[in-house]
């Protein structure tokens, strides 16, 4: 049932309320006016703002198109010359796609026998095309922003000759080029693209990149795209399907492996949907859902999210169970959003239309089944729990540290809360360090290499949504250890390593303070990260504190089932035990995610929902979540105290 895939291992958003109101849901536009803040230190320069500038005046594009265009492929970075999941490079995602970078994994297409018939399509040489129209060289285009940005206008322009017979001046009318941009074959994910780059016209944007350049878009509300033009694309209209996707999401239909998932009714049958669980795929979107799709395939999974244009394909109904998290107490009450990407490539290309376009759907879930916007409910596949010390071991770290959840949050319009500062002992502290600006080194290795030779490993400085962990408030400490991935040893840096972290959101009581350093309890021990002035915490209230009722250490769990009398007559019982080397120590607290929980099971065979009379607490234990019954544990409720200030409990 829980066979495992493969794995080889931005920018604050304000949302403008109400632009259309579907079923009861505002359906939110999401490019919304950008923060004023630097995403990054130093000196900023408008050079780019520049480059956006000449292109749109050589190739007549309305710079607030190419801009908007711009901001929805890369949100303007540059990339530093690296390709994205699917052949994209510089801010543009002009395309490259080569059956030796899909060979070599770049693309996730080891092994496929049609390489070369795959990188023949032209939508995955967009650069080549940008080359001709330009006069530039390829390499340039790869490697030079201001190339590359020359390089999209130009291919816009091109788009809009075909499409409207001249490049007029009016924004308006760039509708029909901006959805062939997409280069998405169906008409529905091309008009949800275009879609989106004009919600970014309308609300304006405005970004510090990484490499220091500032961007801005002026909002134009007025603007109002002529989208009939994308008729004269003449693409295939998607086949009507009963999909679950907000009016805002291109969305698809693709039925999913049957041996990946379970028949069931939730939540009408009482199995509560209260998760929401982000991964990728270690690969391409269409290589992704074929997979998916193969009958054979035991995993399964709610959605699958493409980088270019944020397309979706749904593979599994919202009231089936996807067995996507590897863990079957998680499946039965989550849903499952898959991502085209790399977990190791770095935060280079999970693309903005990917972080917007899946802010919708999530948005659209939320409200459908009552899931709080919070970091607590809307998980990444690192942070969910195993059901016993190996399952701990083998679950699955995407999407990994580069996936922005600062930036995604505030998609979602709740961004972590609560003020900055040292806080006292015994406090609930929420981790967020600046993303952009908190530059953390991993390890990165290959995970194969063809001649059999021991694959080289690099280290690699990069934005990190996480701070590191160690034994001793001192740099030089050695990286704590989890238990299920090193038992007594010391934990590493390199990229996979989730137990020697603390992730963006994930929320702990503070142990101890010395100097710049914070502790916290995490995984049943004492750890310390690096918090000068409290710069990578925010304090948090409105949660309960967890801690053992009693003098002797509490079980820890990865699965909430009935106890076995509890099952009906001829219904085989789940079983499961306290996770091995993991418990919470007496002394020790812990943070509540979700309110106590009763046990549940279920049987596709009869329907029957099975539901046990004891609760437990879903706990943040160390980077992922574990379970512990509730009458073993206390919980305190932290609230602010208004009138002086200070904290309660």
């Amino acid at each position: 049932m829980h066979k495992r895939k493969t794995r080889r291992r931005r920018v604050t958003l304000a949302i403008a309320m109400g632009a259309v109101v579907a079923g009861g849901l505002a359906v939110l536009p999401m490019a919304a006016l950008a923060d004023t803040t630097s995403r990054t230190a130093g000196a900023t320069s408008s050079t780019r703002q520049q480059d956006f500038a000449s292109a749109a005046a050589e190739y007549h594009v309305p710079s607030s198109v190419l801009l908007g265009l711009a901001y929805q492929e890369s949100a303007w970075e540059s990339h530093g010359a690296q390709a994205s999941a699917d052949g994209g490079y510089g801010p543009m995602h002009l395309t490259d796609v080569t059956p030796a970078m899909m060979a070599s994994g770049g693309a996730g297409a080891v092994g496929r026998s049609d390489l070369k018939s795959m990188a023949a399509n032209p939508a995955l040489h967009t650069l080549q095309a940008a080359a001709k129209l330009t006069g530039l060289s390829e390499d340039a285009l790869r490697k030079d922003p201001a190339a590359n940005i020359r390089g999209g206008a130009a291919l816009l322009a091109s788009y809009e000759k075909q499409v409207a017979g001249s490049v007029p001046s009016d924004a308006a009318q760039w509708y029909g080029a901006v959805a062939r941009y997409s280069q998405s074959p169906q008409k529905q994910d091309a008009a949800g693209f275009a879609n989106r780059v004009y919600a970014t016209i309308r609300s304006g944007a405005g970004v510090t990149t990484k490499d220091g350049q500032r961007v801005r878009l002026d909002a134009a509300p007025a603007v109002s795209p002529a989208t009939a033009q994308v008729d004269r694309l003449h693409l295939k209209a998607a086949a009507a399907t009963d999909t679950e996707c907000p009016p805002a999401v291109p969305c698809t239909f693709v039925p999913g492996s049957p041996a990946g998932l379970q028949v069931s009714n939730r939540p009408a049958n009482g199995i509560k949907i209260d998760t929401i669980v982000i991964h990728d795929l270690e690969g391409t979107y269409d290589s992704g859902v074929a997979a998916l799709a193969n009958p054979s395939n035991s995993v399964s999974t709610n959605y699958v999210m493409r980088s270019s244009d944020g397309a979706v394909t749904q593979m599994v109904a919202t009231k089936d169970i996807a067995f996507h998290a590897g863990n079957y107490s998680s499946n039965l009450h989550s849903v499952g959003i898959e991502h085209e990407g790399y977990a190791a490539q770095g935060a280079t290309w999970y693309t903005e239309a990917q972080y917007e376009s899946t802010a919708y759907l999530v948005q659209y879930l939320a409200h459908r089944f009552g899931i709080p916007l919070d970091s607590q409910h809307i998980l990444g596949h690192d942070d969910v729990a195993g059901p016993s010390l190996a399952g701990v071991r083998s679950q699955h770290w995407d999407p990994g540290p580069s996936w922005d959840w600062d930036h995604f949050m505030r998609l979602l319009g709740t961004p972590v809360s609560g003020l900055r500062g040292t806080v006292p002992v015994g406090s609930v502290v929420t981790i967020d360090p600046a993303f952009d600006t908190n530059l953390q080194t991993v390890q990165v290795c290959p995970i194969d290499d063809p001649t059999g030779a021991t694959p080289a490993c690099t280290d690699r400085k990069q934005a990190s949504n996480f701070v590191f962990l160690r034994t001793a408030p001192d740099a030089s400490a050695p990286l704590f250890g989890d238990q299920a991935i090193h038992g007594t040893t010391a934990g590493t840096n390199k990229i996979s390593d989730w137990g020697s972290t603390a992730q963006t959101g994930q929320q702990f009581v503070v142990a101890d303070q010395q100097g710049d350093w914070t502790a916290i309890w995490f995984s049943g021990a004492k750890v310390w990260f690096y918090n000068p002035g409290g710069q990578n915490t925010k304090q948090a209230y409105g949660v309960k504190i967890i801690s053992g009722a009693g003098s002797t250490p509490v079980a820890v769990y990865g699965s909430s089932y009935p106890d076995a009398s509890e099952y009906p007559a001829g219904l085989g019982a789940s079983t499961q035990a306290p996770i091995s080397g993991y418990s919470l120590p007496s002394g020790q607290a812990y943070v509540a995610t979700q309110p106590p929980q009763a046990t549940v099971d279920y049987f596709k065979s009869s329907g029957t929902v099975v539901t046990g009379a004891k609760t437990q607490y879903t706990i943040q234990y160390n980077h992922r979540v574990a379970l512990v019954y509730s009458g073993d544990v206390t919980a305190t409720p932290v609230t602010k105290h208004w009138e002086d200030g200070g904290a309660k409990r």
